[in-house]
C-alpha cells in the first residue's frame, strides 16, 4: 500500500431536478471518499450562482470535500463524477 495523500474535491451539482437529489448526490460521494479513504471535512457551499450557465441551468449546488487516500482514487471520484447523472462539474486536487 503507497503512501496516502491529502486531497481536496470541489463539486457542483444540478439543482434542477431538487433538494432531494442534491442531497442523494452528496451522500453519495461522501460514502464513495469513506470507502476509498478518510474523509476529513464536508463544506456544503449550498446553491450558488455559476458564472456562466452549465447545460442551461443558472446555478449549482457546490461542496467541497477534504480527504485523504492512495494516489489511485482521485482519479477514481473523477471517473466516476463525469457518469453521474446530476453533476455539472468536478474537479480534484492534491493538496501540498
Amino acid at each position: 500500500m503507497s503512501a496516502n495523500s491529502s486531497y481536496e474535491s470541489m463539486l457542483v451539482f444540478s439543482v434542477a431536478s431538487g433538494d432531494e437529489s442534491v442531497q442523494a448526490l452528496v451522500e453519495k460521494f461522501k460514502a464513495l471518499v469513506e470507502e476509498n479513504g478518510m474523509l476529513e471535512s464536508v463544506d456544503e457551499w449550498g446553491k450558488r450562482r455559476l458564472a456562466y450557465p452549465i447545460n442551461d441551468e443558472p446555478e449549482g449546488y457546490y461542496i467541497l470535500l477534504h480527504f485523504t487516500s492512495g494516489p489511485e482514487f482521485p482519479a477514481e471520484i473523477e471517473r466516476i463524477a463525469k457518469i453521474t447523472d446530476g453533476v455539472l462539474r468536478s474537479l480534484v486536487i492534491k493538496k501540498a
